[in-house]
């Protein structure tokens, strides 16, 4: 054997501890050995190349002897190779994991260990491909387990599962929350714990169906909390099988739609308000159409005009309060701001919120009021005024009182005008009355209704 297979020689009898063996043993032990092993120059080429190393990569002997190791394999190391040859140089030994590239182009991963003995390196390699896959797999199953959890814990949802004797086996974050329940507190109690009494057989129902491996999809019903209140939630609940496929159990996720169930009733409710109102709306535009009467379509015109714009400002005001109504003083603004500009107009009265159906009358009559008296009242003169003033009466009726002064002379009419009857109309519909005194010196109007 010459100074290389001495070498190696040597190499082998100190890997595999024992005594001196001879050429022909050892020949065996190296070509048969199952472990791929390979001998190669610390600078230099491969020069021994055995049946495992041949089985694992791929290439025969001949291809390989002579061949550079990291060249022919596209070693990848885990460090720069000059690193490893000079741990090899310091201590004659080197251990870690190699990437291969075999011969039909399949990458392998081997835990390898390297011994020098003067510039010769024995390379004994056990293949850990299908280890590194199965960890890497597990690693990778194990993080999608740990991102479902964190999924599962940090959801607003309650998500539980439970036997088919309906216990509880876990409790996320979200079922706390909704339910107050600590997980220490559910965990292994009956899930009825959240159930209300008249609604208990709704649970004996669901595990029926879990047995047979049905899918509950949002089931709207109500549970209870763990301080006796009670919310409405939708339930998804599913089969759990084991890994024989049998059902042990169900999962259960709840969300608390309350405030959902809730906005819908308001919704609702201002569908079927907003259908009243709009109705109210309709009638009172009707009411004004109806009521009017003019010389000229032009006039008519400009009656409805006036009319419907009353009506419109005042619904203004019902949208600022939301509804609820219109202060009287602001609806006297509204109507009046024309003319108060050359304090002719002198508006006194407390606070009053005027219901919206009282509010609109009021509008109309005011608009009617002061239309008239810029046509042919106190204000169509320079030093006409009006006052207006309202008081609570007895039996909680507002009085309102409408005067004219410094206007032209008044008579008073032959007939009802369109204008007083439009008045009359719209107050006799709130019960209340209306009169008109045609003094000389300008009209006064009271309405009175019971407020």
């Amino acid at each position: 054997m010459n100074s290389s297979g001495s070498a190696i020689r040597r190499l082998i009898e100190a890997a595999f501890l024992t005594e001196r063996v001879s050429d022909e043993h050892l020949a065996k032990l190296l070509t048969l050995s199952y472990e791929p092993m390979l001998a190669w120059k610390l600078d230099g080429p491969i020069e021994f190349w055995n049946a495992g190393a041949e089985r694992l990569y791929g290439f025969s002997p001949g291809e390989a002897i002579g061949q550079s190791s990291h060249a022919i394999l596209q070693s990848k190391f885990p460090l720069p190779l000059p690193r490893v040859c000079a741990q090899l140089r310091d201590t004659g030994q080197w251990s870690g994991e190699l990437h291969h590239i075999c011969k039909d182009g399949r990458e392998v991963i081997v835990d390898s260990r390297m011994q020098l003995l003067d510039d010769t390196v024995l390379e004994v390699n056990r293949d850990i491909t299908d280890r590194k896959q199965f960890e890497n797999a597990l690693g990778e199953t194990e993080q999608r387990l740990r991102w479902l959890a964190s999924i599962v814990e940090s959801s607003d949802d309650a998500i539980v599962s439970k036997n088919l004797d309906g216990i509880v086996t876990s409790w996320n974050g979200g079922a706390e929350r909704i339910f107050g329940h600590a997980a220490a507190e559910a965990i292994g109690q009956p899930i009825t714990i959240v159930i209300p009494e008249d609604r208990q057989d709704e649970e004996r129902d669901i595990l029926t169906r879990i047995r047979r491996g049905e899918r509950i999809d949002h089931f709207e019903t109500v549970r209870q909390r763990k301080d006796g209140s009670l919310i409405v939630v939708s339930l998804t609940v599913s089969p759990v099988n084991n890994a024989q496929g049998k059902i042990v159990g169900a999962s259960k996720i709840a969300r608390d739609i309350t405030e959902q169930k809730r906005s819908q009733e308001r919704i609702a409710t201002l569908a079927r308000e907003a259908e009243h109102r709009s109705k109210n709306v309709l009638a009172s535009v009707q009411a004004a159409v109806n009521l009017s009467r003019a010389d000229t379509s032009e006039d008519l015109k400009k009656a409805i005009e006036g009319r419907i714009q009353a009506l419109a400002n005042v619904h203004s005001l019902f949208v600022e309060s939301r509804w609820i109504g219109a202060e009287l003083s602001t609806i006297a603004a509204q109507e009046l701001g024309p003319y108060s500009v050359q304090a002719r107009v002198d508006i006194e009265g407390p606070a009053v919120l005027l219901e919206p159906s009282t509010a609109q009358a009021f509008a109309v009559s005011l608009h009617e009021l002061a239309t008239n008296a810029a046509k042919y009242g106190s204000l169509s003169a320079n030093q006409g005024q009006v006052g207006l003033k309202w008081v609570h009466g007895a039996d909680r009726e507002l009085v309102l009182r409408w005067t004219e002064t410094g206007g032209p002379p008044v008579e008073p009419p032959t007939r009802e005008g369109f204008g007083s009857r439009v008045i009359a109309g719209m107050i006799r519909q709130l019960r209340g009355t209306v009169r008109f005194d045609w003094h000389p010196s300008g009209l006064v109007c009271e309405i009175a209704i019971r407020s």
